[in-house]
């Protein structure tokens, strides 16, 4: 059973892409609450690329990182990747009029309820959007 999360981001599907691939641009969206942040990421946008990203408390007392390979990459429309743990992960970004449609698709993993890691991967979608919108027009 995989879980789906969506967003609408009011941008054009070149800033989205971009935005969604960039190193920089990651650390300023990639969290799912405000007391978290990300402190580093890399992307090698490829087939058989890797990327990570580190997820961390605010405060210091946890983090993690987020990484895997992409196992298919179609440039503004597809991505798809295995994280470490051997879940599989597909994004897709579809425009639709002024907006872009982003709809993720993920493996669940064992710790946590379905619920809460569909509650945390759609917390961090909104925040994309948001970042997206405020931070579009100057790219």
């Amino acid at each position: 059973m995989k879980i789906t999360i969506e967003t609408v981001v009011k941008a054009n599907l070149s800033s989205v892409w971009d935005m969604w691939n960039n190193p920089e641009d990651i650390k300023q969206w990639n969290s799912a609450q405000e007391d978290w942040h990300t402190t580093r990421s890399t992307v090698d946008l490829r087939e058989g690329g890797t990327f990570s990203s580190r997820m961390e408390a605010k405060d210091g007392s946890m983090g993690f990182d987020f990484e895997g390979t992409y196992t298919r990459v179609v440039p503004q429309s597809i991505i798809e990747y295995r994280m470490s743990d051997g879940r599989e992960v597909k994004v897709e970004f579809v425009k639709q009029g002024d907006n872009v449609h982003v709809k993720t698709l993920f493996d669940p993993e064992t710790e946590n309820s379905p619920e809460m890691q569909q509650a945390g991967w759609q917390a961090i979608s909104d925040n994309f959007g948001r970042y997206v919108e405020a931070n579009a027009a100057g790219k």
